[in-house]
């Protein structure tokens, strides 16, 4: 009851507020508003794209990895062709040079064994040149399969050291974050990995006052912490998140709705976010997705608690991959 009652009060206080506001000032605010909406669908777009894409090279490693497997087993298969292959070459060499000798001591006898020693050297013969062709053809393929094996175990092989070194960067960067905003860890902030990304999750409490898009002194600070360990890895791009809860929220003024209040605090962080730090604004993204994402479906006090928040997502940048699976 108390709440509803400070809840009606504010509400009455911010159309005092914005009833006060020059037509034109509300009409810029609105303009600027659009604009956002409209960078934020941009924004989703592309890390709908970058999580998309980073699935296709994860399934594209599968499929290579499949395929040094599979070419690991042919060229064991030519391998063994191959030295039967010899091994039927070296005993018809023997062979042959076993007739020759007899065929030697016989060129003097009976003129039509001869003859049929000279017909069974020439069949012996063509078989050796046969066998030697095959044999040939054997190594030429092996030779090859070799090299494709090769070709596909150096490119898994950088790929699987490029994966290594973004969990290797991934780890620091959370490690470095977790360092940086030490002091907020008992105040409603988490830092996890998560898809290959880092989430930065802070509660509302530590923010924002209820129903509010102004962030509290406190919480500037840890995002000022945040930015600051940020500025340096260039690698890295950030989007905040805006969370609300299931309760239905009706408002008169720029806030009319959960969608309203997630999209403008998640822009609110953002500028705090560039307001003292060297970080490209071209790295930062700012979205709201209301109430339609909770971490607990409950229907209890507790439950829209933790849905109240703000996650800041860090996402390594992938070009290097990018490079690798288009052959560059």
């Amino acid at each position: 009851m108390r709440t509803t009652i400070i809840t009606a009060g504010l509400a009455t206080i911010i159309i005092g507020f914005y009833s006060c506001v020059p037509a034109n000032k509300l009409t810029e605010e609105q303009n600027k508003r659009k604009a956002c909406q409209a960078r934020l669908d941009s924004v989703k777009a592309a890390d709908n794209a970058c999580e998309t894409s980073r699935t296709e090279m994860k399934t594209q490693l599968d499929l290579l990895k499949n395929e040094v497997a599979t070419l690991q087993v042919d060229t064991a298969i030519k391998g063994m062709k191959y030295r039967e292959a010899a091994e039927k070459y070296t005993n018809l060499s023997q062979l042959n040079n076993q007739l020759q000798t007899s065929y030697n001591s016989l060129q003097a006898g009976n003129e039509t064994t001869n003859k049929g020693m000279s017909q069974q050297m020439q069949h012996i013969q063509s078989q050796l040149i046969e066998k030697e062709d095959l044999l040939n053809t054997e190594k030429n393929s092996l030779d090859s399969l070799n090299m494709r094996l090769k070709d596909r175990e150096e490119k898994v092989s950088e790929l699987e050291n490029i994966l290594s070194r973004k969990d290797s960067a991934l780890d620091a960067l959370k490690r470095r974050i977790t360092g940086a905003l030490l002091g907020f860890a008992d105040k409603g902030i988490s830092v996890y990995e998560k898809n290959g990304k880092v989430y930065v999750s802070m509660e509302e409490a530590l923010l924002f006052p209820s129903g509010s898009i102004k962030v509290q002194p406190e919480g500037i600070t840890a995002l000022g912490k945040l930015a600051q360990a940020l500025e340096s890895d260039s690698d890295i791009n950030v989007m905040v998140e805006g969370h609300t809860d299931d309760v239905t929220m009706h408002g008169n003024g720029d806030i009319k709705d959960n969608w309203d209040l997630s999209v403008m605090r998640a822009t609110s962080i953002v500028k705090i976010l560039l307001q003292d730090a060297k970080i490209d604004p071209a790295r930062l993204m700012a979205s709201g997705v209301s109430e339609y994402d909770p971490v607990d479906p409950e229907k209890t006090k507790e439950a829209r608690q933790k849905n109240r928040r703000t996650d800041i997502i860090l996402t390594p940048k992938l070009s290097e991959l990018f490079k690798i699976l288009n052959g560059k």
